[in-house]
């Protein structure tokens, strides 16, 4: 049957799914394979009898290796088609990039730990830090601790001690104007210590909201338990664990996180680890 409207496919065209963006497969691209959730960087592209595959390396240095399906990877959330490398990255080889964006140094061991320490405001900012920042830390020697709240922060300074040789680093949840944390971030006066933010609730929000498969994060009324309401207003079991481990797991590098958290946890990596000696 042939529909004089289409010709022999009788789908209509807005119905027709649009062909993914092709993307080439230069060495140190992360994407994550749809079928499996396996997430890595691309190590090599190569021509097999059953077509061309791409071999990906996860950030614990496991290998493997995919056929280059059509529509087959996700991309900073994004389905694309792989496709082989450009000429020049191939001649390259490219180095291969650790999940916060930088170049990785293969065969490097973790530093013993450096005097100084960054703190986080809870055990899931902690957790995020590791999964994206972690190569990096253990080769800078730094260690990632968590506060039980902000209203500690002082008496954590003070018991800290830092000095020009061990920096302290704190990355504290909505840090902006008038509110409580700016007011407790200001009372730390001491020149050793840094103390910088993002303008969000809670961590989860400087997750992409397209990198977890949602359109936006709701707007959750005062008063109500934040991560709770967001659960509600997505549709999500009401388990904020359960819910946290789900918005890690959309995490593959630095591109799923908003620039507000980027630039904050790279400017308390530089600041504990300027002159200060391992120890």
């Amino acid at each position: 049957m042939r529909s004089r409207s289409y010709g022999p496919d009788l789908t209509p065209p807005w119905k027709k799914s649009k062909p993914a963006p092709e993307v080439p497969a230069d060495p140190g691209t992360v994407v994550e394979e749809v079928t499996t959730g396996f997430c890595g960087a691309v190590t090599r592209c190569e021509k097999t009898a059953e077509g061309p595959t791409v071999t990906l390396e996860d950030r614990h240095g496991k290998l493997r290796v995919f056929p280059m399906a059509p529509r087959g990877f996700l991309l900073e959330g994004r389905t694309v088609t792989l496709v082989r490398p450009s000429a020049a990255a191939s001649r390259a080889g490219g180095p291969r990039l650790t999940a916060s964006g930088s170049v990785a140094v293969p065969g490097a061991r973790a530093r013993v730990a450096r005097a100084g320490r960054i703190y986080v405001e809870g055990r899931h900012d902690a957790e995020l830090v590791e999964k994206v920042w972690g190569d990096d830390l253990r080769i800078e020697g730094v260690v990632v601790e968590y506060l039980a709240g902000i209203d500690d922060l002082p008496a954590v300074v003070e018991e800290f001690g830092p000095t020009a040789d061990a920096r302290l680093g704190v990355l504290v949840d909505h840090l902006v104007p008038g509110s409580k944390e700016s007011r407790v971030a200001a009372s730390v006066g001491d020149p050793h210590v840094l103390i910088v933010g993002h303008p969000y609730i809670d961590v989860w929000e400087a997750v992409k909201p397209a990198s977890v498969g949602i359109p936006a994060w709701p707007r959750v009324p005062r008063g109500e338990d934040w991560k709770t309401g967001v659960c509600r207003r997505l549709g999500w079991p009401e388990n904020t664990g359960a819910a946290w481990q789900r918005i890690l797991r959309s995490v593959h590098s630095y591109r799923d996180l908003q620039p507000d958290l980027l630039g904050p946890v790279e400017q308390l990596i530089d600041h504990v680890t300027v002159g200060g000696p391992v120890g």
